[in-house]
């Protein structure tokens, strides 16, 4: 008899979500990686697909096993393909074990491969490219953990200069008055593996244009599993969602024993009406409809405005 082949491994998740593009592998226990190109960065790196290898940052939620396996390779990679040394960020008190682990891919290779970690305490923010910041957020799991947020830090004119005339707020600034003050945009925040947290509901969470969430148990008899495990069930969406004001929710980290089927039923139950907005990032046939949508519509040309000849000024 003719052996089957062995089942297909390793197809990425894609999904457009103008601007950005979120991509890479989630399933509970064995590896997560999920990148946003745009941005520069991979949250968590269980392995490390070609397309998360451009990353310049790596942002880890915690070091188990399917979180944290491919960050080696990540380092040798790109110092084989002479790409600027990589940056790491993880929960504090895995630093030194993670430089540890480092220096035993060293030994074992007879080869100085260049890293760098660095360690993050809840609260802590970071410049990771002009204007963009990722904060650290205490999330809840069964080892050290965090939660991240990336956002953008704008200057905006202050309420009380808001009716002043330009030249008036030009004297003021030159005067050494500070007339603006900086307010934080969240873009995207990525749970990590947690339970239910009061992180969930910081501005950085409610306020985001994306979030990706964690989210392994579908049944609704395994309330209890995950709790064990102090990750998220499908119910747990619901009060979430009620808060969470994202345009886009990427749930990540379903388990190989969960069928997509049942958990996108699953999902749309608890959403309601938000259900349309929430994607499952390893659901390939659905994401890939999605994206052929987004295709088609983009090259659909709307006929240009016509300019009128003469401009003609009211009285």
């Amino acid at each position: 008899m003719i052996p089957r082949q062995p089942a297909r491994e390793g197809q990425i998740g894609f999904l457009y979500l103008p601007p950005y593009r979120v991509q890479g592998i989630s399933v509970a226990g064995e590896q997560t990686a999920v990148g946003i190109p745009e941005l520069d960065i991979v949250f968590d790196i269980g392995l490390c697909p070609r397309p998360v290898l451009s990353a310049g940052v790596v942002a880890l939620s915690h070091t188990h096993m399917d979180h944290v396996a491919g960050l080696p390779y990540y380092f040798s990679q790109r110092f084989f393909q002479k790409l600027p040394v990589g940056k790491c960020y993880c929960p504090a008190p895995m630093a030194d074990p993670l430089r540890a682990m480092l220096k035993s891919w060293g030994d074992i290779e007879r080869q100085e491969t260049p890293y760098e970690i660095v360690g993050l305490n809840p609260g802590d923010v970071i410049e990771v490219r002009p204007n963009l910041f990722l904060r650290a957020h205490q999330s809840s799991h069964t080892i050290p953990s965090l939660a991240y947020a990336l956002f953008e830090r704008r200057n905006k004119l202050r309420d009380e200069y808001s009716e002043l005339p330009q030249d008036r707020i030009r004297d003021l600034r030159l005067a050494g008055t500070d007339v603006t003050r900086s307010i934080d945009i969240p873009i995207v925040a990525y749970t990590g593996d947690t339970e239910l947290a009061p992180f969930l509901y910081h501005s950085d969470f409610t306020d985001a244009k994306i979030v990706i969430v964690e989210c392994t148990f579908f049944d609704g008899e395994h309330r209890d599993r995950a709790k064990t495990g102090k990750h998220i069930h499908v119910e747990d969406l619901c009060p979430l969602l009620a808060q969470w004001k994202a345009r886009d929710v990427v749930v990540v980290h379903a388990s190989r024993r969960t069928m997509l089927s049942f958990a996108r039923q699953r999902i749309d139950e608890v959403a309601g009406d938000r259900a349309s907005s929430v994607h499952m990032l390893m659901d390939f046939r659905t994401n890939r409809a999605r994206l052929e949508q987004q295709t088609a519509a983009e090259q659909i040309v709307e006929p240009p405005e016509i300019a009128p000849s003469e401009t003609i000024e009211q009285d």
